[in-house]
């Protein structure tokens, strides 16, 4: 009670925006996403084929929201692999994750408990990376709005928005899978979080940058670790959205769904119904008893 009454919210906000976040909480977000990595259908496989282009998804998982913000703004891609102790911290991680002895860390990293806490502070490094790359997009587009949300939109969510190329390098095309037709809870989350840094960075949302982070992070942190516990993909959005989305759109929220299900029902009758394949099987079974009849009878 006594360091809640000395700390004030300005202050304690102004305290936990200056938390390096290297190695631990960088190391955090290197676990988790190097673990979604490992959850991809064949990531196993490929790692142990080919060790390289595994790693260098892996770097993407790791890296993939500053090399879009580099494109973005013009600077070289290159540029974060000059920082040789993120890039060895996220590459022993890799190893650790695919290759270690019976799985052991991979196993450990993995314990929900744990897993949670890894979820939480790749949060923080989230929603770090989206107020640095506003500020840095400020500095070269002072007015440049849409600029500063594209940035900051791509510096939170970016792996996930380059998700089609790293399928590539995995040898994988699923352009269905693209997260701008499917966005998941961090993408949305990371866009709306970056137009109200956007908001703040050009003094048009009243209130300190330490504190919009420090409100910004417990939302993303709560949001997150309750979704992992819980194994949901929902999101805390749907329900605002459902509201208003009809009101500016002019579509019913989910008429995607209305839409596979009346295509589903009216494929019953269809050629490729379930129900007409016993059909075909029977008239196979009829054709090829004819033939062997055919052949005795020669």
């Amino acid at each position: 009670m006594e360091l809640l009454s000395a700390l004030s919210l300005g202050e304690l906000a102004l305290s936990f925006s200056r938390v390096p976040l290297f190695p631990v909480f960088d190391l955090s977000y290197f676990i988790v996403s190097i673990i979604y990595l490992k959850y991809e259908p064949g990531a196993v496989e490929l790692s142990r084929r080919h060790p390289m282009a595994s790693w260098l998804c892996a770097m993407l998982h790791c890296f993939g929201s500053y090399i879009l913000a580099d494109l973005l703004l013009g600077e070289p891609l290159i540029d974060y692999f000059s920082n040789n102790s993120s890039i060895l911290l996220a590459s022993a991680v890799w190893y650790l994750i695919f290759f270690c002895p019976l799985d052991l860390f991979y196993k450990c990293v993995c314990f929900l408990p744990v897993k949670l806490i890894f979820v939480a502070m790749k949060e923080v490094v989230r929603v770090r990376k989206i107020a640095v790359g506003i500020h840095h997009a400020h500095h070269h587009y002072h007015h440049g709005w849409f600029v500063m949300i594209a940035t900051g939109w791509v510096k939170g969510s970016g792996v996930a928005l380059m998700s089609n190329f790293e399928q590539l390098l995995r040898g994988v095309w699923k352009p269905e899978t693209n997260e701008i037709l499917h966005m998941s809870f961090p993408t949305k989350a990371s866009l709306y979080g970056a137009i109200l840094f956007t908001l703040q960075q050009t003094r048009w949302l009243p209130v300190s940058k330490a504190t919009l982070i420090f409100i910004f992070t417990m939302f993303m942190v709560s949001c997150k670790v309750f979704l992992t516990a819980t194994h949901s993909h929902s999101s805390p959005f749907d329900v605002l959205e459902g509201y208003i989305c009809p009101v500016l759109f002019g579509s019913d929220w989910g008429g995607d769904h209305h839409h596979d299900n009346h295509g589903g029902s009216q494929g019953g009758s269809g050629p490729g119904s379930p129900h007409s394949l016993p059909t075909k099987s029977k008239e196979e079974l009829s054709e090829g008893s004819r033939k062997k009849k055919t052949k005795k009878a020669d």
